[in-house]
């Protein structure tokens, strides 16, 4: 599948914009971490690009939640470590993420959140304006961006072998290069 039919798909199947703007920005880091490991960023991106592409369907399923998304990838023939990555990236499966491409986009979901999270509280509400020193100030604050999971996050030092201030750098860098899709 090719980026212009993984977006073609994402804006069929989501209509929640802030959704959208989710699964790009996770796109986004996906590629970044790609990069940094010297893996495949086309892959890698579409593996983020469409791994919510069944949250709509199962928002009040959240068992079902990246398993019918896997399924779905699946029947349109797409890469079978890109539908593993997307069934494993939902925690509620327990499922633990094996391959290096799955271990990312656990751990890129939630960090996503918490960066946007910190960019609407700056005063410009610009993540241009964002440094890693405000996100790992907020990475403290328990109560800050609630659904952004920590435990998960910070699995980025065993997961990937990245500890965590490298993995926000990475993160914040991927996300400020898409800025304008984002809105921010």
């Amino acid at each position: 599948m090719t980026r212009e039919q993984a977006l073609e798909l994402v804006n069929q199947k989501i209509k929640n914009q802030n959704l959208v703007k989710h699964v790009l920005a996770v796109e986004a880091v996906m590629r970044q971490l790609a990069e940094h490991f010297g893996e495949n960023r086309d892959k890698w991106g579409l593996a983020g690009l469409l791994h919510d592409i069944d949250y709509e369907q199962t928002k009040d399923k959240p068992d079902e939640h990246s398993r019918l998304g896997s399924q779905q990838l699946k029947e349109l023939g797409v890469d079978e470590e890109i539908c593993l990555a997307v069934l494993k990236h939902n925690a509620a499966h327990g499922l633990a993420p094996a391959t290096k491409i799955e271990k990312a986009l656990f751990v890129s979901d939630p960090i996503t959140g918490l960066i946007v999270a910190a960019a609407l509280v700056m005063p410009s509400k610009k993540i241009a304006d964002l440094t890693e020193e405000n996100i790992l100030n907020r990475f403290k604050e328990k109560g800050f961006a609630r659904g952004a999971n920590r435990d998960i996050i910070k699995q980025c030092e065993s997961l990937l072998g990245l500890p965590l201030e490298e993995f926000v750098g990475i993160s914040l860098r991927a996300m400020q290069s898409i800025s304008n899709g984002l809105g921010l």
